[in-house]
């Protein structure tokens, strides 16, 4: 099966590169900075922490985020979303507020959880 999706994958890749729908960097591996940038903001766009304003700044492959959340995970998703977007790099400089930071260390030092199993029911 991996196989098989390997080589579709590299079919794909392959036509597409001949129908001239990637740019030259693209079939090197490489993303131009501009489709980076594009690919992020479009991402940014569907996504919840585009609400959060954040800017982000694209320069030889490497993407640079500045702003402030007051939810932690946002920053972290900010860089998988750069990431994806085919960043080599990412420079991650948002502000996490003081109160989600408390609350964070507050989750971590806190006793676990007890994860709850419920019997499987038969069925006849």
């Amino acid at each position: 099966m991996r196989t098989f999706l390997a080589t579709l994958s590299l079919v794909l890749w392959s036509w597409a590169a001949q129908a001239g729908t990637l740019t030259k960097s693209h079939s090197q591996g490489k993303f131009s900075d501009a489709e980076i940038e594009a690919t992020i903001k479009a991402k940014l766009a569907k996504s919840k922490i585009g609400k959060e304003g954040f800017q982000v700044h694209i320069k030889d492959g490497v993407a640079t985020w500045t702003g402030t959340t007051s939810v932690m995970q946002h920053k972290g998703a900010a860089t998988r979303m750069a990431k994806t977007a085919g960043a080599i790099k990412v420079v991650n400089n948002i502000k996490v507020s003081e109160q989600a930071a408390a609350k964070a260390a507050g989750n971590i030092s806190a006793a676990p959880r007890k994860v709850e199993v419920k019997p499987a029911v038969k069925q006849n």
